[in-house]
């Protein structure tokens, strides 16, 4: 296979990109570069979903949270998880509670103020955590492995110059 034609994963798999690329001339390059940035992105992410719940009967949302928790060693406030993770406070309490009666997480409450909860990975979670952390590395290198160590260094570097220039069109106020 050559050109995108290697992209044909499966007969009756298709994605926005592909899609696109059956008419490119009705699609600009930028819009084309998104959604391959999008379709491998989208790829890698099931990817890593179907292997957490498989090896780990885990979630990408627990694994991430776990992930948040593991850099800090004396926990977290609730808030600042939710922050952190861009999601919704009570997205991250269910996501707590699960991780708590399953023996990963240990969640106090602040002795100056009741009501903020401060939560941890527990002795038995960070051990858990890391096992999948570490298979999580090694299937993200086997995911990556067709891409030559200079190029992935190009592409972050040309990644970089697209997070920038989002940025900034962010910072004008879009287009």
């Amino acid at each position: 296979m050559t050109g995108d034609d290697e992209f044909a994963i499966a007969p009756d798999w298709l994605d926005g990109e592909t899609k696109a690329l059956e008419a490119p001339h009705d699609h600009r390059a930028e819009l084309r570069l998104w959604l391959r940035l999008l379709t491998c992105s989208t790829l890698v992410e099931s990817e890593v979903r179907r292997r957490l719940r498989e090896e780990f009967d885990s979630t990408l949302p627990r694994f991430d949270l776990m992930a948040q928790l593991e850099r800090a060693p004396d926990g977290m406030v609730l808030g600042e998880v939710s922050k952190r993770m861009m999601v919704s406070p009570g997205n991250i309490t269910v996501l707590v509670e699960r991780l708590t009666e399953s023996g990963h997480l240990s969640r106090t409450t602040l002795p100056t103020d009741r009501r903020v909860q401060i939560i941890a990975l527990t002795p038995f979670g960070r051990a858990e955590f890391e096992k999948m952390a570490a298979r999580h590395a090694d299937w993200i290198s086997d995911l990556f492995a067709g891409l030559a160590p200079a190029d992935g260094s190009v592409l972050m570097d040309e990644l970089a110059k697209l997070k920038r220039s989002i940025i900034a069109s962010l910072a004008k106020g879009g287009g």
